[in-house]
C-alpha cells in the first residue's frame, strides 16, 4: 500500500484545504476561500509538479471550505469536484452564490484584499454522492457518510484501508489541544448522532479541517471531547434560556469559554457571534418550545 503525504496547502488561517497523495492518485480535501483560489492551487502545483490533481473533495457549502473549488479547476480542469447532492443543489441556487460572495469579499477586505477574479458562478460539483456512495480513488476508496449538523450537506470521507476519516465540522472545530467548539448550525440531535456514528466505525485518524492530520491518542480525544462539548454546552444554555437570561449574556458566555487562542486566528468574530446566535435560537427552538422535552 503506497504512503500518503499529506500536505497544508492554506494560505490564510481561516481556509480550510489539504493535499493528500500517495504518488498516483492526489486528492484535494477543501478548497478554502475565493480570494486564496489561486494560491492554493499555485501551493497545489509545488507539490504535484507536472502531475494531475484527480479530485476535490468537498465537506460541505460553507464558503470558506468550498469556494475556492474554481480557481483550482482553473489549472486542473479534469479534477472532478465530489460533494454531497445536497451541497451540489445549493452551489445551483444564485442566491446561495451571492451570499457566499459577499461573506468571501468580506474576509478578503479584512486582509486587505479588495479585488479579486471572481469565479463563483463555476461553482458546481461533477460527482454528487450520497450516504453510503464509494468514491474508488485510485488504490484508496472512500465512504461518502452524511454527517449533518453543522450543516445539512455536512460530508466526511471514510477510507477503511487506512482507518482515515476526513472530518467534518460538525464534529466540532479543533483547537488541536484541549478545546472543540460545538458547531451545530441545524440541528443538535443530529449532530450528537453524526458524532456517535462516527465514533462506531474503526479510525485510526481523522483529519480535521482548518487544523491537521491527528495521531491516533488525538482523535480519540477529540471525539469523545466533541461529544461532552457538544452535550455540555448545550445543557448549559438550555439552562440560561430556561432561566431566563438574554441572548446576549448567552453569547458572551459561549464567546468566553470558547473564543481563545487558536480558535480566534481560524474563526472571524463576525462569523462567531453569528453562528453563536444561530446555535442559540436552534437550542431555544428544539429544547424550550417542545412540550416532550
Amino acid at each position: 500500500m503506497n504512503e500518503w503525504k499529506i500536505t497544508d496547502v492554506r494560505v490564510h488561517p481561516g481556509d480550510s484545504a489539504f493535499l493528500l497523495d500517495d504518488g498516483e492518485t492526489a486528492i484535494l480535501y477543501d478548497s478554502g476561500f475565493a480570494f486564496t483560489g489561486y494560491r492554493v492551487a499555485e501551493r497545489i502545483k509545488a507539490q504535484l509538479g507536472n502531475r494531475p490533481l484527480n479530485y476535490i473533495f468537498l465537506t460541505h457549502s460553507h464558503y470558506d471550505h468550498a469556494a475556492g473549488s474554481p480557481y483550482v479547476k482553473r489549472y486542473w480542469p479534469q479534477a472532478t469536484v465530489v460533494a454531497g447532492e445536497y451541497a451540489a443543489k445549493i452551489f445551483a441556487k444564485p442566491t446561495a452564490k451571492a451570499v457566499m460572495r459577499e461573506l468571501d469579499a468580506k474576509v478578503a477586505k479584512q486582509c486587505g484584499i479588495e479585488q479579486y477574479e471572481d469565479l463563483f458562478d463555476e461553482l458546481s460539483v461533477d460527482l454528487p454522492v450520497a450516504d453510503g456512495d464509494v468514491i474508488h480513488a485510485g488504490k484508496m476508496d472512500f465512504v461518502a457518510l452524511n454527517l449533518p449538523g453543522h450543516t445539512k450537506c455536512s460530508v466526511g470521507y471514510y477510507c477503511p484501508q487506512r482507518k482515515l476519516l476526513l472530518g467534518s465540522e460538525t464534529l466540532g472545530v479543533f483547537d488541536g489541544e484541549r478545546t472543540v467548539v460545538p458547531s451545530y448550525l441545524v440541528g443538535y440531535d443530529m449532530t450528537v448522532q453524526s458524532i456517535r456514528r462516527v465514533e462506531e466505525l474503526e479510525i485510526g485518524q481523522i483529519l480535521v479541517p482548518h487544523l491537521r492530520l491527528l495521531n491516533r491518542d488525538e482523535t480519540v480525544f477529540y471525539l469523545k471531547e466533541g461529544r461532552k462539548s457538544a452535550t455540555e454546552t448545550a445543557e448549559q444554555i438550555v439552562r440560561m434560556l430556561r432561566e431566563g437570561a438574554p441572548k446576549n449574556e448567552i453569547a458572551e458566555w459561549f464567546k468566553h469559554k470558547f473564543y481563545h487562542g487558536y480558535i480566534q486566528t481560524i474563526y472571524p468574530i463576525d462569523a462567531m457571534e453569528l453562528n453563536t446566535g444561530i446555535m442559540i435560537d436552534l437550542l431555544q427552538r428544539e429544547f424550550c418550545t417542545d412540550s416532550r422535552r
